[in-house]
């Protein structure tokens, strides 16, 4: 079997919503963000195509993007996102993000420990789980080598 060429990591992430206009608003206005691209489709023209990233030029690896479908209701299942994670660099920072969503109107979870970090969880508008996550401590915390061992969460009294 031939090894698998390389790829550079996560480029983009595609969600649906149903009202571009509250997604503008909650990237924008909440997260700060900036709509970087409006287009449409490629696939289905007419239907919005909107891309949003931490930085003003939208570099490959930033991206998070948005069609739009006004009648669509996902639900969680099989072939579907749980949620996704943004990187903070720490857990003064990650409260820092609790409080300034709190501010915004936008219900959190406490900061929970991950082991490998700590996070905190809330959604968009549409009911997509997002996650803050700290730099720290990473992967090699149990283990010389990540991913030679699995560990067990509740074991080590993560159970949340």
């Amino acid at each position: 079997m031939s090894e698998a060429p390389p790829t550079t990591g996560l480029h983009h992430v595609t969600n649906i919503t149903q009202d571009m206009d509250e997604v503008v608003s909650f990237y924008e206005d909440v997260l700060g963000w900036h709509t970087v691209k409006r287009t449409q489709n490629y696939d289905d023209p007419g239907t919005k195509h909107y891309y949003f990233s931490p930085t003003p030029g939208g570099e490959p690896g930033t991206n998070v993007t948005y069609f739009e479908y006004p009648n669509s209701q996902g639900t969680p299942g099989p072939g579907a996102s749980h949620h996704f994670a943004f990187g903070v660099e720490d857990e003064e920072t990650l409260q820092e993000w609790q409080d300034h969503l709190q501010a915004h109107g936008v219900r959190v979870s406490e900061i929970k420990d991950r082991t490998y970090f700590k996070s905190i969880y809330f959604s968009d508008p549409d009911g997509l789980v997002f996650e803050l996550a700290t730099m720290g401590p990473g992967f090699g915390y149990d283990e010389d080598e990540p991913g030679t061992a699995e560990i067990d969460p509740v074991e080590k009294g993560y159970g949340n």
